[in-house]
């Protein structure tokens, strides 16, 4: 992935092979395998570079390339939903196309990242991709029982569609925390 990416740039002007790597890091974290982690860190080659499916098969085996190939028909589906019931036809679609379940954890690990990275990215195009992954990603995080990434997108995709409120709750629990750990040192003052 390093070698077919070595040319590509995020847009943070990071080399590009910093996001597969972290894609599979967050499945490692998750426990799975490790053709899911082979997947992972070549789950964007289909797409972005002149890597063919027969050479991806030939050199990784048919698993890797079954997960790599539905990560990419995955991507492929712009998740432009505008009412609740599109989100959810795209993610009964998303379970009807996908023949193994890996291809979507492998995706979902792939929004975290692009997630936690959205900095770099123009205003309109940030909101965009936090709105599918608040409709579309998320609840389906949440359906697989992956409560961490479901949390994680749903807290990072509230930060961009609504700063203000964000700020106001994220000020609240600093507040919060810094109050029980006052409390916290004034009950150990008492103890001793």
């Amino acid at each position: 992935a390093d070698g077919l990416h070595h040319s590509q740039q995020r847009a943070s002007g990071e080399p590009f092979f910093i996001h597969p790597l972290a894609v599979a890091e967050i499945l490692v974290d998750a426990h799975m395998d490790s053709q899911t982690v082979i997947a992972a860190l070549l789950h964007d080659t289909l797409e972005d570079t002149g890597l063919t499916r027969r050479e991806l098969r030939r050199e990784f085996g048919k698993e890797v390339e079954a997960l790599v190939g539905g990560v990419t028909k995955i991507s492929q589906i712009r998740g432009m939903s505008k009412t609740a019931q599109q989100a959810e036809t795209i993610r009964k679609m998303l379970f009807a196309m996908v023949k193994d379940i890996r291809v979507i954890m492998i995706k979902l690990a792939d929004k975290l990242h692009n997630m936690r990275t959205l900095e770099y990215l123009e205003d309109g195009s940030r909101k965009r991709i936090a709105t599918e992954c608040l409709e579309i990603y998320a609840p389906l995080a949440g359906r697989l029982g992956m409560s961490r990434i479901k949390d994680e997108l749903e807290d990072l995709s509230f930060r961009v569609l609504n700063p203000r409120a964000w700020e106001q709750i994220q000020r609240y629990v600093d507040e919060g925390e810094h109050g029980r750990s006052e409390f916290l040192a004034v009950m150990e003052q008492g103890v001793r």
